[in-house]
């Protein structure tokens, strides 16, 4: 009986590095595709190229605090993680799906920013579409995870933590700016970007990072 359960215990553990190998892979191969669709095109001069294409320049930064906010969260459930089962990978496939998509919208609000209103208004609302499933299929995950003890035993990791803490805000604010978008695609833009930031930034480690080094710099003295 023993054997058996290390024998699963050895499974769980080498399904998990496989998947968080394969996560990573995705996520790292979504995130260089943003990157392709920049380019400086004629006429004009070199700056006046490069100056044009500023819609792209916007959706990319979009984008990438996006997925970066994603890639930090989803690191930080799988390093929270004891073992994985199927359901979990099938909610972790489903994840990368929504991911490895949003390049595609990305390239829509950078081609249509500068164009008609009826392009501004689908380009923004694929892009919050995706970028709210991938949001709500990490909840998911993590959900799953700890209805079915996947995860560790003690405190969570903070970035986890910081994660699920904004949950709730950012699935609200992606709501309004789907619905915003219809009418204003630019602002849903702008409320896209903010929520990026939002998920990035941890302001409570920033905040407590800042009060500390007045009280070091004073022990000192």
């Amino acid at each position: 009986m023993a054997d058996d359960a290390n024998t699963r215990t050895t499974r769980g553990t080498l399904t998990k590095a496989r998947m968080e190998a394969f996560s990573d892979g995705v996520l790292a191969i979504a995130i260089t595709l943003l990157v392709l669709d920049l380019a400086a095109r004629p006429p004009g001069s070199p700056l006046e190229q490069f100056l044009r294409d500023w819609t792209a320049y916007l959706a990319y930064l979009v984008a990438f605090l996006t997925i970066g906010a994603a890639w930090i969260a989803h690191n930080s459930l799988s390093d929270d993680l004891e073992h994985v089962d199927r359901i979990f990978l099938r909610l972790n496939l489903l994840f990368l799906l929504s991911v490895s998509f949003l390049p595609f919208p990305t390239r829509l609000i950078g081609d249509a920013l500068d164009k008609s209103a009826s392009s501004q208004r689908v380009a923004v609302t694929v892009f919050g579409v995706t970028v709210l499933a991938t949001r709500l299929l990490l909840a998911a995950m993590t959900a799953y995870a700890e209805r079915e003890r996947l995860r560790r035993a003690g405190a969570p990791d903070l970035d986890l933590q910081d994660a699920q803490d904004k949950m709730r805000v950012a699935v609200a604010v992606y709501l309004g700016a789907i619905a915003l978008g219809l009418l204003l695609p630019f602002v849903a833009i702008v409320l896209y970007f903010a929520v990026a930031i939002f998920l990035v930034v941890p302001f409570r480690a920033v905040g407590q990072a800042i009060v500390r080094k007045p009280a070091a710099s004073g022990s000192e003295r």
